[in-house]
């Protein structure tokens, strides 16, 4: 009997549990609905407390705020009915310009739930009503104190209500809060007659006043109809025949209008693709042109470089073999000093070598001989080209008159040392360094210029 009675429970837990799911389910869904129908409606009229659609609307914004309320508890341990108004009271005191203060003034609203339904009108002639749910939502310890447990405001689905209601901030509400609109002896009745409709397949052939007709005629097959019935009967069957073909022909309308939307975008989107490969063509020729000038031009510079290399070397290395000639040949310009002596010496003795009145023809033939040597060892820098004193014969005589040879004559003809002093013998045979024959050469002391 005991796990009887335990199974019974658990039974009655799961239809509670699933009947309160159901119920959740319902509200939630019409709220939507009731909604979308305002939004609907507010593009023809404006909505004012005669709409049903809006009377609708404030039932259901009820039911769902009184969802599993709790009751007030009394000094004496007895719950009293409470209304939304209250936790709303408790949970918007705090947001910003709220009109609850003004609500709680208002001399013809005197109960609770006048009250409600007169913050309902006000916060959607506000367009603030998705706020103040926000608002209240945020608050849970508040929602905690005073819903239960399995409440629409205490689930997930709250939140999606706070956004579902959010439409009605475009639509202009027009009430008046005076009357006996906002008695609160009324109840709040949900009709659910406008989000009921039963769309009859394609596939079906007979319609509900067929079906209606041959459940009407079914029991009286035996009996014989007159011509009234007759006509009637075929009344009956044109006219569902005439509203057969206006249904068929708004279907078809109405594929051949999708047929055409679908055609004009399938054409929009080709249009769309064609014109993304061509740009897509033109981007890869692009590239292709840049990867190969970019190549172009990476090889010309390789070139250049490779160019300017050897032409670097070339110079490097006739700056060194520049060097080399010039080196050579700042050493190979003067002679060395046991030559240059020599060459004083042979000088000496040529310019001052004279017979009695008369030079020598083979003087002047050593002359000729001594300058061509001269020329040769400033070429060649060779001390054996040279006309030395050591490679005259010995005993070799040089005739003179009334001097005598000293030595001290090679210091009157200047050392050939010194760059003021030294000319080639080719110039020593000119007219301004040599005597002539007829020219008498009083003193050896003169020296060429």
């Amino acid at each position: 009997m005991a796990s009887l009675g335990v199974g019974l429970q658990l039974i009655r837990k799961r239809g509670a549990g699933r009947s309160g799911a159901v119920e959740r389910r319902n509200l939630l869904t019409v709220c939507r609905f009731s909604v979308k129908t305002l939004l609907d409606r507010s593009c023809f009229e404006t909505i004012d407390d005669s709409s049903p659609e809006f009377v609708n609307f404030v039932s259901i914004l009820e039911h769902i705020l009184s969802h599993r309320l709790k009751g007030q508890t009394t000094w004496f341990g007895y719950e009293s009915p409470r209304s939304f108004w209250d936790y709303i009271k408790a949970a918007c005191t705090k947001v910003p310009h709220n009109c609850i203060r003004s609500i709680e003034s208002m001399e013809n609203v005197r109960s609770s739930r006048a009250k409600g339904r007169a913050w309902i009108r006000v916060v959607l002639m506000e367009k603030r009503l998705s706020e103040y749910m926000s608002f209240a939502l945020r608050d849970y310890k508040t929602t905690r104190r005073f819903y239960e447990d399995g409440a629409i405001i205490l689930g997930e689905e709250a939140g999606l209500l706070a956004d579902t209601l959010i439409g009605l901030n475009t639509i202009d509400f027009s009430f008046c809060l005076k009357g006996e609109i906002l008695d609160g002896t009324c109840p709040a009745v949900i009709d659910y007659t406008p989000y009921l409709k039963f769309t009859q397949s394609a596939d079906s052939i007979s319609s509900d006043e067929e079906e209606m007709r041959t459940l009407g005629s079914s029991g009286s097959e035996n009996s014989t109809p007159d011509k009234t019935a007759t006509a009637a009967s075929i009344f009956t069957e044109q006219s569902n025949l005439v509203s057969k073909c206006k249904r068929f022909e708004q279907k078809y309308c109405m594929a051949l209008e999708q047929k055409a939307y679908l055609e004009e975008l399938v054409r929009l989107r080709e249009a769309q693709l064609s014109e993304a490969m061509s740009h897509n063509k033109a981007l890869q020729q692009s590239l292709a042109d840049t990867h190969l000038t970019h190549t172009l031009e990476k090889e010309q510079l390789e070139y250049i470089i490779l160019e300017l290399q050897d032409q670097l070397t070339v110079m490097k290395n006739n700056d060194l073999r520049s060097r080399q000639e010039l080196t050579t040949h700042l050493t190979n310009q003067w002679p060395s000093p046991d030559a240059l002596d020599a060459n004083a010496v042979a000088l000496d003795t040529l310019l001052y070598r004279k017979n009695t009145g008369q030079w020598e023809e083979k003087s002047f033939q050593s002359l000729e001989q001594l300058s061509a040597d001269m020329s040769l060892s400033q070429s060649s820098l060779a001390p054996s080209h040279t006309l030395s004193l050591e490679a005259r014969p010995p005993h070799t005589q040089w005739p003179h008159k009334g001097k005598e040879e000293t030595p001290s004559l090679r210091g009157l003809c200047g050392s050939l040392t010194s760059v003021a002093s030294y000319k080639s013998l080719a110039s020593l045979k000119s007219s301004e360094c040599l005597a002539s024959p007829a020219t008498e050469i009083s003193s050896p002391g003169v020296t060429p210029s």
